[in-house]
């Protein structure tokens, strides 16, 4: 069995994410990534701002991290107010 629980067809080789190590190192590409893009954001001269909003450094990842955070805020209150029981429509 996998560390998830989950069994594996006999004769099939684990993949390369099956390998937490891997994983690691590919969340340390992202992150890396993630920071050298935020770090280019204060060397970039010619940029046009039609907002006053847009002269703040790395404003539209700020801005797309704060909309992603009120989506799943936003959807887990929705499924408390949406969510039927398990047997809703048995009954």
């Amino acid at each position: 069995m996998s560390e998830h629980g989950h069994k594996r067809p006999p004769g099939e080789k684990p993949g390369w994410l099956d390998n937490a190590a891997n994983v690691n190192r590919l969340l340390w590409v992202l992150y890396l990534a993630c920071a050298a893009v935020f770090a280019a954001d204060f060397f970039y001269v010619k940029k046009m701002h039609f907002v006053p909003p847009e002269n703040i450094p790395a404003f539209y990842g700020l801005y797309g991290f704060a909309a992603f955070v009120v989506i799943v805020f936003g959807g887990k209150l929705l499924r408390r107010i949406v969510m039927r029981d398990e047997d809703y429509y048995d009954r």
